[in-house]
């Protein structure tokens, strides 16, 4: 029984393969094999490398496999020979049982590039297998007046060979009432019948014993027999017949049980028990037709008793007896043939005939990614299968043959939006209503290295005040790269780039591995105030990227200078002498301290204080210009010789301070004795009075000068006062009016509340004149002050100083030379 299904089952398959390659080989040429059946283990079946055209090696490296649709691997590839050898066994009858043509069909895949090529394999019959019958020993009743000529059916013999090594003939014993007929039916099957030459007769011989013999077409010949026992009855002489010997039926697979199918009619012309019917199955039914069928004894009505499936059995032949109740019983045989109808009951099953390959972000359109096979078990338009991807994604389904398909990518990918794709693939065949499968086939994306490193921000602003530790951590930058591994590692680095014709690699160092940057000494910002350094980023990746950034380091100032005294000069020891008249008057300008400081800010705001006097109800110091004036009239109980300690602070934290002490020297007539001077002088010469002229002409222009500058300067800071706060004009904004040699040099420090102008006169070759005027934000004017000159080495380097300590913001405005010695004191008022 069991074989009998496995033969349909494979003739089933053996048909569908063999129209299927049929019709694969009108549209794709390929390899086919003719072997025999049972051949041995490792047996040749043909040179497979150099029908494909493969070395070798390339059997080797490319790993050429044979993969089989028929569930066992029946071939193998000898790797060093690149033949195709028997793996097991085969058995004709088992894949194909009598089906005419048995072809195999294998895949057979090469990697590396992945390549898929179909090859057949066509297995040839061998007479091994006898006909034989199912039962060995066969009875048959006949009534002793059944007429000559009556044929009566006896069992088929089965021989699973195909072709001439079937069955092909039956022979009988020699009987003088029996004779053997042999009737084909309509499929090709043979089916003997026993023949009643004349009647029987009961007293005579009440049982023919024969031996039925099939013989197949092989060579040798092979044969089969079974034993008739022909017992011979009485009396009941008339045997059921049915209205057709042959009924057909067709029901859908699907069908629930119970279904009716067919009423079967046979009719008896005896009379009595004679006459009556029983319907049963035949003798030799087997067993999956009596588990799937059921029939009513009574009526004849054949119902559906168990499951059908078109896919395991697409017909079944039901032998039916119809038997009266006769002594002897006679009995009509008829036979119902059953086709199944197909349904769409099977899915449609995506097979991935490969195993997807990674695929590097940079692959071109077209890249196989994996081959992917369809298939269904149902058939007609329930067995067609289309796939199907979800839109969105950058791949495609490229048709090769059949239901072969191989995925392919048909867009840009990026790994940094995207590192895996899971590809759901819809495999739906054409039945009503379509069955449905999705398959999700995960795809893996390679980094390349095409993304740079990118810095959290592009500019680095870094604070640091001076005379800081080395080795101190300036700051610490940042950058961060969307790839992935080694092409995602970042190494920092600094550019090569100057500050003040000096390399910044000699200020700080980076660490590479973090991107933190260290000093690599302490900083004085009277020297430097800022500098950048263009650092860089740059992957580990193959060609690397980089980006760079710029960290603008700006130093902050500390109090780390004292105010120097510019004036009175103590450049003669730390007392300065000073005259005036016993006949001065309350405010009367005594002097001027006058000091800087290298620092800048609030560092640099200096303040002037009386500590010690000789007398302190008589001198007063201001505390912002350091002028020295007289609180009151000078009287003639005052000490002729007056001691003065002034102290002169910043406004730094630590203050710094420095002092100086003045000594004034009151004396009486000193304006008389100028008067007297003047009276008893000669008249100048007219040489003389051409040196004076020039002298006034000088100090008029140096004036008017002076003044035309500090109105343009009050106008300035008013509108910019408006919205920065501070007058600020760069040197490099003034270039047109640069001398090579410095004579004249006006300078406005805008750097904190006090606000001061200077004006620095130098000849080459003779004494020196400073004028210095401080805006003071605590009074409301401000004096422009003639300084009395000093020689020429103190003045450069009190301009020395001045450089130093004046922001790059300041000023500078030169004239031409004045070579002239002034000694006086001018006061201009300016609204601030």
């Amino acid at each position: 029984m069991t074989k009998r299904m496995g033969y349909r089952d494979w003739r089933w398959l053996a048909i569908w393969w063999h129209h299927f390659f049929l019709l694969w080989s009108t549209i794709d040429g390929q390899t086919r094999y003719t072997i025999s059946e049972e051949l041995k283990q490792g047996s040749v079946v043909g040179n497979l490398a150099k029908d494909l055209g493969l070395g070798l090696s390339e059997v080797f490296d490319r790993k050429l496999r044979v993969a089989s649709e028929a569930g066992k691997q029946y071939f193998n590839v000898d790797a060093g020979k690149g033949e195709l050898v028997v793996n097991e066994r085969i058995d004709r009858e088992t894949l194909c049982g009598q089906s005419a043509s048995c072809v195999l069909p294998l895949q057979v895949v090469i990697e590396n590039p992945l390549q898929l090529h179909r090859i057949e394999v066509e297995i040839r019959d061998i007479n091994d297998n006898s006909p034989s019958f199912l039962t060995k020993e066969l009875t048959v009743k006949i009534v002793e007046l059944t007429v000559a000529g009556t044929r009566f059916p006896l069992e088929s013999a089965e021989d699973p060979d195909a072709g001439s090594n079937s069955l092909k003939s039956y022979t009988i014993s020699k009987d003088e009432c029996f004779t053997l007929k042999v009737k084909e039916l309509g499929n090709g099957k043979k089916i003997p019948e026993l023949v009643l030459e004349k009647p029987l007769d009961r007293e005579k011989k009440s049982v023919h014993k024969l031996l039925l013999t099939a013989l197949d077409g092989g060579t040798p010949v092979r044969s089969g027999t079974a034993e008739i026992t022909i017992t011979v009855l009485d009396v009941n002489d008339n045997f059921p017949v049915f209205e057709k010997s042959v009924y057909k039926v067709s029901i859908h697979e699907n069908s629930a049980k119970g279904t009716f199918m067919i009423k079967l009619k046979a009719t008896d012309i005896d009379e009595g028990q004679n006459g009556e019917i029983k319907f049963s199955f035949g003798e030799r039914t087997p067993a999956s037709v009596l588990s799937t069928f059921n029939m009513d004894p009574d009526t004849g009505d054949l119902f559906l008793k168990g499951d059908l499936d078109f896919e395991r059995a697409t017909t079944y032949d039901i032998d039916i007896t119809a038997r009266d109740k006769g002594i002897p019983e006679m009995e009509g045989h008829c036979r119902v043939q059953v086709e199944v109808i197909d349904v769409n009951d099977n899915s449609p099953e995506i097979v991935l005939t490969s195993q997807p390959n990674p695929v590097r972000e940079n692959a071109p359109s077209g890249t196989v990614v994996a081959l992917i096979s369809a298939r269904d078990l149902d058939s007609g338009n329930n067995g067609k299968v289309t796939l199907q991807l979800p839109r969105g994604y950058p791949f495609s389904l490229k048709p090769s043959f059949s239901n072969n398909y191989a995925l392919v990518t048909s867009g840009v990918l990026d790994r940094e939006s995207f590192s895996e794709y899971n590809i759901e693939i819809t495999a739906t065949d054409s039945g009503s209503p379509p069955l449905t499968t999705k398959k999700t086939i995960p795809v893996t994306i390679i980094d390349v290295n095409d993304n740079p490193p990118k810095f959290s921000q592009p500019f680095y602003n870094v604070y640091l005040k001076e005379n800081g530790l080395p080795g101190s951590m300036l700051s610490s930058v940042s950058a961060s790269d969307l790839d992935f591994g080694e092409n995602a590692k970042i190494s920092y680095s600094i550019l090569d780039s100057k500050a003040q014709d000096v390399s910044v690699s000699s200020y700080v160092y980076m660490n590479t591995d973090n991107g933190s940057i260290y000093s690599m000494h302490s900083f004085d910002y009277e020297k430097l105030k800022v500098f950048q350094i263009l650092v860089q980023a740059k992957d580990h990746g193959s060609p690397s990227l980089s980006s760079n950034a710029t960290v603008h380091v700006f130093i902050l100032d500390q109090n780390d200078n004292a105010p120097a005294v510019i004036y009175p000069s103590a450049a003669l020891g730390s007392l300065s002498h000073q005259k005036m008249p016993r006949s001065a008057k309350a405010g009367y300008l005594v002097t001027k301290v006058t000091a800087v400081d290298a620092d800048s800010g609030h560092n640099a705001w200096i303040s002037y204080k009386l500590v010690e006097a000789t007398d302190t109800s008589l001198f007063s110091v201001n505390l912002y210009t350091g002028e020295v004036r007289t609180k009151r009239a000078v009287s003639e109980q005052d000490d002729s010789s007056q001691r003065l300690l002034i102290d002169i602070q910043d406004d730094g934290e630590p203050v710094q301070s420095a002092t100086v002490t003045l000594a004034i020297l009151v004396e009486d007539g000193l304006h008389e004795l100028i008067s007297d001077l003047r009276q008893k002088a000669p008249e100048p010469s007219k040489k003389s009075g051409r040196i004076t002229l020039y002298l006034i002409i000088s100090l008029a222009s140096v004036s008017v000068l002076s003044l035309v500058t500090f109105v343009i300067l009050a106008v300035k800071c008013v509108r910019n006062s408006r919205s920065s706060g501070s007058c600020c004009m760069r040197r490099d904004d003034l270039d047109g009016y640069k001398n090579p040699n410095r004579n004249l040099q006006i300078q406005l420090n805008t750097d904190g509340p006090i606000k001061y102008v200077e004006v620095l006169g130098e000849d080459m070759l003779s004494q020196s004149q400073s004028f210095r005027s401080c805006l003071s934000p605590m009074s409301e004017f401000s004096d422009f002050t003639f300084v009395k000159p000093s020689s020429t080495t103190d003045f450069k380097e009190m301009i020395n100083v001045l450089d130093a300590s004046l922001p790059d913001s300041a000023w500078t405005f030169e004239s031409q030379q004045v070579s002239t010695v002034v000694t006086c004191s001018l006061i201009v008022t300016l609204g601030y």
